[in-house]
């Protein structure tokens, strides 16, 4: 038997230099030094699983899961919400004239009443939405078409703004105030809401405007150029509005200085852009009565639509949701539904593991046995 040479230089990853016909020569070995991190001995956990760990594994993990979906589900099926479309594309419904005849280019707006009838009282404050189907505001050109120091504020960019904004950077020579496509869109309806008391008369809802955007939008993200200048008239001279609107921005509250311009917030609620192409926006507020009537009793009502936003070119769809909120939010079944889905299969692959580590496990702790 050969005896074999050891050499610790050689395990450290040295190797004795190798000399050549030429003379001295250095040959440079690749091995990794003989170092614990190199060599992977570092100290290392390794969980080894059995029955004993995996089974109450499977068994915790559904008992804890199944109740909280259970209990998600529940709440949010208690969630009042209520659905009306006023596209108007079946003939038969009362917006049916305005989406035939309505289009961006449109001077006067068409003026339909959608009757609907609520058959449980909502009790609790009522947010009312606007929502929109086929409508991507997650299209990457879309989501980019916007200038956000001219919506901060920054008069430089309010004169000149960004490029990003192109097709809707500048009309007539003007640079556009807000300019980009996701401004140029701007849901515009107006929606009203009446009750029918039982003698026929008509009582509006008194719909709160402010208190819909984000505070952090509201207060940082969005605000007019000119600090506490109030005559936006001014601030605003030397623009021009959008190409799809009506009237420019300081037109948007007048009555209201700290709800008009950039800082109006049914502006800032659309230009926080949805992520899917069916989405609903907050639009109003239906404040819970001091004493003790329902927000909106049960009975006939009628919602008055100013159809200014035409959805056939895209062929969307337009509704407006009355819906109350609890603790988790909106009325939304998936996360109950995802809760109760995981803790069942955990619970039967449970079970299942049981049974064959019963059937199984017994017959092979006896072949390892000696006879």
């Amino acid at each position: 038997m050969m005896a074999s040479n050891y050499n610790a230089k050689e395990e450290d990853g040295h190797q004795p230099a190798a000399i050549g016909h030429g003379g001295a020569g250095t040959v440079k070995n690749k091995k990794p030094d003989n170092t614990a991190f190199k060599q992977q001995r570092l100290p290392a956990w390794q969980p080894i699983l059995t029955a004993g760990t995996v089974l109450p594994a499977f068994f915790v993990i559904g008992l804890i899961f199944i109740p909280i979906g259970i209990g998600l589900f529940v709440t949010s099926n208690n969630i009042q919400e209520l659905e009306i479309d006023y596209t108007g594309v079946d003939m038969s419904s009362p917006c049916y004239n305005c989406s035939q005849s309505y289009s961006w280019n449109s001077t006067k707006p068409c003026l339909c009443s959608v009757p609907f009838f609520l058959d449980q009282p909502f009790e609790s404050n009522v947010f009312m939405y606007y929502g929109l189907s086929n409508f991507y505001q997650n299209h990457r050109r879309y989501v980019k078409s916007r200038d956000d120091s001219q919506l901060n504020g920054d008069k430089a960019s309010l004169t000149s703004p960004s490029k990003e904004c192109e097709p809707y950077r500048t009309s007539d020579n003007k640079p556009i105030a807000p300019c980009g496509a996701i401004a140029n869109s701007l849901f515009n309806d107006t929606l009203e809401l009446y009750y029918i008391d039982p003698n026929g008369s008509r009582t509006a809802i008194p719909l709160v405007k402010k208190g819909i955007a984000w505070w952090t939008d509201k207060h940082v993200k969005f605000r007019n150029p000119g600090g506490n200048d109030n005559n936006l008239t001014v601030v605003f001279q030397g623009t021009s509005k959008p190409v799809n609107w009506r009237k420019s921005v300081y037109e948007l509250d007048p009555s209201d200085p700290d709800n008009n311009g950039f800082i109006n917030e049914d502006f800032i609620v659309w230009m926080r852009t949805a992520a899917l192409p069916t989405f609903r926006k907050l639009y109003r507020i239906i404040h819970k009565k001091t004493n003790m009537t329902p927000t909106l009793p049960l009975g006939q009502y009628i919602l008055e639509v100013t159809y200014n936003y035409p959805v056939r070119s895209f062929e969307g769809r337009k509704r407006m949701i009355l819906s109350t909120i609890s603790w988790m939010g909106g009325k939304n079944p998936f996360l109950g539904i995802a809760y109760i889905t995981v803790g069942s299969v955990c619970f039967f692959l449970g079970i299942v593991l049981l049974i064959i580590h019963h059937k199984y496990g017994n017959r092979n702790h006896s072949a390892d046995i000696p006879s």
